[in-house]
């Protein structure tokens, strides 16, 4: 903590200008992210295996003429894939380091419980400081280097698990 000399000036204190804007420039600044990411992906692939052959034999038994078969294989496959992911969302990040260049490393993590589920979500990443807007947010689709995670989990407990059997057999049973 800086020593207080009395002055109203505290050198060291707010390196921020008077009449500068409050966007993130400095390690411990909040960032807000706005997550915006869709992803969509398709494959497909084909194969077809044609083979065919012939035999034919010639005897010279008694029976007369000869025998001859032949066979034939066809096969063929598809296959097609695709996918589709959008996550949309807010999150405040902290900045982290301040880069040689001026980009800005910023991680934020954000985790939400409600009732029986429990949902995080963690973000990281390297943001160009031109691209932070005027109240201080960012879109994550002009975030460089982003690791984005979101899990979530839920448990059920036996008191729902009892009620949930219990309207089930309330509504197949008559009473």
């Amino acid at each position: 903590m800086p020593t207080a000399n009395g002055a109203i000036f505290q050198a060291g204190v707010n390196d921020r200008p008077l009449f500068e804007d409050r966007r993130a420039r400095h390690v411990g600044d909040l960032l807000t992210i706005v997550i915006a990411e869709s992803t969509s992906a398709t494959g497909k692939s084909d194969s077809s295996l044609d083979n065919s052959g012939s035999v034919s034999l010639q005897s010279q038994l008694v029976v007369p003429g000869g025998y001859s078969g032949g066979s034939s294989v066809n096969s063929s496959s598809k296959n097609d894939a695709s996918g589709t992911n959008t996550f949309n969302g807010t999150l405040t990040a902290t900045v982290t380091e301040v880069l040689p260049n001026g980009n800005l490393r910023v991680a934020g993590e954000k985790q939400v419980s409600i009732r029986h589920s429990n949902e995080y979500v963690r973000f990281s990443g390297v943001v160009f400081t031109p691209d932070i807007r005027g109240d201080n947010t960012v879109l994550s689709t002009r975030v460089a280097d982003v690791h984005l995670e979101y899990k979530g989990t839920t448990s059920l407990d036996a008191a729902d698990v009892t009620s949930m059997f219990a309207r089930i057999f309330a509504s197949v049973l008559p009473f």
